[in-house]
């Protein structure tokens, strides 16, 4: 897949539109009001709907038409997940359900750990099930150039226990991540996208060749932390399901060839738990650029 830009669209007056909206009229009414957004973008968003046309027609195999509708399905999904992601964050949890799979995984976590999702579903509300387990949870981000919309977003969630490390070109970053693992907390972040320079391995997904940013499982061998591959997916109106996979141990090896080796069976572990979640809620995936390349297709 082409490299990411390391951009998120939108704005702080989205933001605050939404926000503002949830709070004086209702999560209904902003699901109403998403239907006016979804169809301006249908028609607008060029790059994002031939990137999303491709995965529906190409990589799913859709009809056409089907392929067209799926995309209009695919945004207003995505719209209500950012509007139940703020909901969620700014204290509207009670409206929402929540099944939890593999909470107990999660529980073993006493020491701290690593979170590795993707662009599906709605991740964010793993810190609803983070705050029961009284951990402090630490999101990855790498829009560092809208730090402005996180900035907002920090301020309305300032009395939840949620911090956001942002990656930076001098790998402060980096000092921040140790920190959080020494103090035991958890640190959550995507395995999907790369930017330009990240190393990265190319591994079967959908049953097309895709390159996959080494880096996520490199963070767990080289702190000594378990790691879970987690995805949060809307299955209703209002819920909710978390999957969260058994504790992987990433050993950190001296020998190079031996850790490349642990690293890439680390990353087809999480590849292969990601492509069966897509598989089960495909109009759930959100990766808005050219994830694939017009590459010849694998076997499945």
């Amino acid at each position: 897949m082409p490299s990411w830009e390391g951009k998120t669209r939108g704005g702080v007056l989205g933001y605050q539109l939404f926000i503002w909206t949830i709070r004086y009229l209702g999560i209904s009414f902003a699901y109403f009001l998403l239907l006016f957004v979804v169809t301006w973008f249908v028609f607008n968003s060029h790059q994002a709907f031939k990137a999303t046309y491709y995965y529906f027609r190409t990589i799913l195999n859709y009809g056409v038409m089907k392929a067209f509708f799926s995309i209009f399905r695919n945004y207003y999904i995505f719209g209500q997940i950012l509007i139940d992601k703020v909901a969620i964050l700014t204290g509207f949890q009670h409206r929402f359900t929540f099944n939890f799979e593999g909470e107990e995984y999660l529980r073993q976590m006493k020491n701290g750990g690593l979170l590795i999702s993707a662009h599906v579903g709605n991740w964010e509300i793993a810190g609803n099930l983070l705050n029961r387990l009284n951990k402090r949870v630490h999101i990855i981000l790498f829009d560092a150039e809208h730090q402005r919309i996180k900035g907002y977003l920090k301020e309305v969630l300032k009395e939840r226990n949620v911090h956001f490390i942002i990656i930076r070109e001098n790998y402060n970053h980096l000092k921040e991540i140790e920190a959080a693992f020494e103090h035991g907390d958890i640190i959550a972040m995507h395995g999907d996208r790369y930017i330009e320079g990240n190393k990265t391995v190319t591994l079967d997904f959908m049953g097309f060749p895709v390159r996959f940013p080494i880096g996520p499982i490199n963070l767990a061998a080289r702190f000594n932390v378990p790691v879970s591959y987690v995805f949060a997916v809307k299955e209703r109106r209002s819920h909710y399901h978390f999957y969260a996979t058994p504790l992987y141990h990433v050993e950190f090896s001296r020998n190079l060839k031996k850790r490349e080796g642990i690293l890439q069976e680390a990353l087809a572990v999480y590849v292969g738990k990601f492509e069966e979640i897509l598989r089960k809620y495909p109009l759930q995936w959100f990766n808005y650029y050219d994830f694939w390349k017009p590459e010849t297709k694998t076997a499945n």
